[in-house]
């Protein structure tokens, strides 16, 4: 079996004539977008974009990642990725990328070269921010000072180009140039003698620029420390140092060693070593001896990632004048790379009624190692020998299958692909496919329950989640993928109700808006289960949604009614016993179960004492019988409370009048009226008040200019301002029956009188309209007023003599 899969291997490599003997080339510059263009590949191919198609044309890159796809709509090659020069290529002058356009039927094959052209993407750096110089004064002008030149990533005319310093000086100035096999230099050169005791210090920039448009630039710090002597600096026994060393070499093993000579003696003339900082990490991998210049490995090498190692070494003596060299090691390879199996495409799941000569995956194979060390041959291991390998192109392989397949016997084949290179020993790697056989949809979902129960409370918040349906289906894959959604209970029925909705993914059953337990008490839906099968299987399942009540109803008082002001008032006979009930109250509330259980509680009254109210009936009754000292008109406030959490409550105002007979019923219930004028007699009290007071102080001028002519005239006489009907507060007593008519009433101020009284007096004016005059204010501050209190006289024939305290309290002016 093996050899005739090589002879197959040698006859596909044989019918490749067809394949271009030259290679069509392009360039692109790095850093271009993902996508963008590089040329029209299917016409430098005279192909056109059908014959793409209908020949199964792929890209074939030797290397991985792919950098470029083709379009087959119009035969484009595109970027496919952001491409990196420096990061592919390195610091190569040219950057090429070959790869194959591959056309499967018939086989025919041409190779593409891009080239990767450069742009002004890096700007220059240096190795340190800092760099300290210690010189000795003696040095003569137009020595020079080795630096460490700053490195750039781009190469060309991205390169770097020029150095300078700033702000210059009379002393130091920059020299940049090339060596022998272009290595470049950047050094100091001193214009000037130094003088210790004139400048001990000298600092400037260091800038370098590269010659991309626009350039790019980079600086480090120069910091000259001027030394009094030392005149020798240390001397390498070479400019450059080359070593070479295998990439198996072992942690700890020595490179090469560098040697550096200093004509100076004593301190002055003990060098030490060190490695100077580089913009690359190879010397993160080596390590130098400060005494003897010895480098050593720390950690072993990879050729397929560097096969060359720059080093930068600088010797400095004991004076602080230093030399550099360069170290290139070179890495030599070895067998230490198994061989890369890279799968470009792999179907699976594939139909349990797949055709014969499926394929199923394509792959390709590589070995980083170089010569013998990077030959591969693959082969698969399939006892049951429904699938075999078919060579592409090169070091393409094509998975493919031999026989027809049935999912009933196997639904899962794992296929191993063995690859080996040619290196001694030989190394190897495996690489395995999972191909699962597909199933088709001949499973319904099922629910794990035949109906649902779900409960959310009333004035619950918008997509409330109240719950969850699930169903599970037998199937694999899309065909097992579950949706839910609502649907009508009948087809001729209404879309189900809108308030309630189901997560399509998880059967998560929400409530959209709030609900109203007083309005709807339970909604039915019905929820829809479908795979995602071809065609879909579906199941339905009843969905009971249950409205919980919530105490979001006040209690509602029906009696007495608390729309009507002023309230109703209740008459109570004084010789009423306890428990005498004096009304009901009367209240409802819209809530259900406890939310709706009312208690009944006073909350307030005249004589808290006097009454109680049935905590369940809401009945009003006497706590105890009526007492002289009892007010005749009692207002009471009942709480009427449900036992919701937080329970809520509502308020009914009463009155009650305690009455003997008939004419106590009557004053009482005029009373409110009274009350209610009280403020408006208050006011024309204040207005008049206001008008004697002016008045008062007019009298009192006259007083004083007319006092030593009519002194007994003044002490005589009397001042009468005026009568005045008491309009308000009278005239609607009389109006609400507590007087039997209209009165007028005459106010005089006397001098001498000794007290203050009211006394009706007959009337002057019967059923003459109230008359409107300035009348004095009254008050009881003798202080104020410069006559003794008002006196009224009772001129009604039935009643004579002084108001009684009730009757006073009555007209009460405050």
């Amino acid at each position: 079996m093996a050899i005739a899969r090589q002879v197959l291997c040698l006859s596909a490599l044989f019918s490749l004539s067809h394949a271009l003997s030259e290679p069509i080339r392009y360039s692109v510059a790095e850093e271009v977008a993902s996508g963008s263009v590089v040329a029209n590949l299917a016409e430098d191919a005279g192909l056109t974009p059908a014959q793409l198609w209908a020949r199964r044309a792929r890209l074939a890159p030797e290397d991985v990642p792919q950098h470029f796809r083709l379009d087959p709509g119009t035969g484009r090659l595109v970027v496919a990725e952001r491409l990196d020069r420096e990061e592919l290529c390195g610091q190569s002058a040219t950057c090429v990328l070959p790869f194959e356009l591959l056309l499967a039927t018939p086989l025919q094959i041409f190779r593409v070269e891009v080239a990767v052209e450069d742009i002004n993407d890096h700007s220059p750096v240096f190795p340190e921010d800092q760099v300290t110089f210690h010189i000795l004064e003696t040095s003569n002008p137009g020595s020079s000072f080795p630096l460490e030149g700053a490195q750039d990533l781009d190469v060309g005319i991205n390169s770097i180009q020029a150095y300078s310093i700033a702000p210059e000086n009379e002393y130091f100035s920059v020299s940049f140039g090339s060596r022998s096999e272009g290595d470049r230099y950047v050094e100091l050169v001193l214009g000037k003698p130094l003088d210790r005791e004139e400048q001990a210090e000298v600092s400037f920039i260091l800038t370098a620029v590269d010659g991309g448009s626009p350039p790019r630039s980079g600086t480090t710090q120069i910091h000259v420390v001027v030394l009094d002597v030392n005149d020798n600096a240390p001397v390498f026994t070479q400019e450059r140092y080359i070593g070479k060393v295998l990439e198996s070499a072992r942690e700890g093993s020595v490179v090469l060693t560098v040697v550096a000579t200093d004509q100076d003696i004593g301190p002055n003339g003990n060098i030490s070593y060190q490695f100077s900082q580089v913009l690359s990490q190879s010397n993160s991998a080596f390590s130098i001896d400060p005494m003897n210049g010895e480098i050593k490995l720390t950690k072993p090498l990879d050729f397929e990632m560097a096969e060359k190692h720059e080093l930068s070494v600088r010797a400095t003596d004991g004076g602080g004048l230093s030399a550099i060299c360069k170290v290139l090691v070179e890495v030599l390879d070895v067998n230490d790379n198994a061989p890369e199996l890279v799968v470009s495409s792999f179907s699976s799941p594939i139909p349990e009624n797949t055709l014969p000569g499926t394929v199923v995956a394509l792959f390709a194979v590589r070995d980083r190692d170089a010569g013998a060390n990077g030959k591969i041959s693959c082969a698969l291991e399939d006892l049951e020998l429904l699938f075999t390998l078919r060579p592409a192109y090169k070091n393409y392989y094509e998975l493919v299958t031999v026989s027809a397949l049935d999912r009933e016997k196997k639904a899962q084949y794992i296929l191993t692909v063995t690859a080996a290179d040619a290196g001694s020993p030989p190394l190897t790697t495996t690489q395995t496919f999972t191909v699962d056989i597909s199933d088709v949809n001949d499973n319904a979902p099922i629910f794990n329950q035949t109906s649902y129960t779900m409960y959310v409370r009333e004035n619950n918040i918008p997509r409330v989640l109240i719950g969850a349906v699930n169903a599970s289906d037998a199937d694999v894959g899309p065909n097992a993928k579950v949706t839910y959604f609502l649907a009508p209970a009948h087809p001729t029925e209404q879309p189900p109700c809108s308030c309630i909705s189901v997560n399509s993914e998880n059967g998560h059953v929400f409530v959209l808006r709030p609900l109203d337990y007083e309005k709807i008490r339970q909604i039915e839906v019905l929820v829809t289960a479908s795979d995602a099968g071809s065609p879909p299987l579906s199941a339905n399942v009843t969905v009971h949604v249950v409205v919980v009540d919530e105490n979001d109803n006040a209690p509602l008082v029906l009696h007495p009614a608390q729309e009507s002001s002023p309230v109703s008032s209740e008459l109570v006979p004084v010789s009423a016993e306890a428990g005498y009930l004096i009304t009901k109250v009367v209240a409802v509330d819209a809530d259900s179960g406890q939310n709706s259980w009312l208690s009944y509680h006073l909350l307030r009254a005249t004589d808290p004492g006097l009454f109680v109210v049935g905590a369940q009936s809401g009945e009003v009754r006497l706590k105890r019988q009526v007492m002289e000292r009892d007010a005749g008109k009692q207002k009471l406030i009942v709480l009427v409370r449900d036992n919701g959490q937080p329970p809520l409550s509502a308020t009914a105002a009463l009155s009650a009048i305690l009455l003997g007979d008939f004419s106590d019923v009557h004053l009482q219930q005029s009373s409110p009226a009274m009350e209610d004028e009280d403020g408006s007699l208050t006011i024309y009290l204040i207005i008049s008040l206001v008008a004697v007071s002016l008045l008062f102080l007019a009298s009192t001028a006259a007083f004083v200019v007319h006092k030593v002519c009519k002194r007994k005239e003044l002490k005589a006489g009397h001042v009468l301002y005026g009568a005045c009907d008491l309009q308000s507060g009278l005239a609607d007593a009389a109006a609400m029956g507590t007087l039997p008519r209209a009165y007028c009433y005459e106010v005089s101020l006397t001098t001498g009188s000794g007290n203050s009284e009211f006394k009706f007096l007959k009337p002057m004016l019967p059923n003459v309209p109230p008359q409107h005059c300035a009348t004095g204010g009254g008050t009881n501050n003798e202080q104020d007023l410069p006559y003794d209190p008002i006196t009224v006289g009772d001129m009604a024939p039935d009643n004579p003599g002084t108001l009684s305290a009730e009757q006073i309290n009555l007209f009460s002016f405050n």
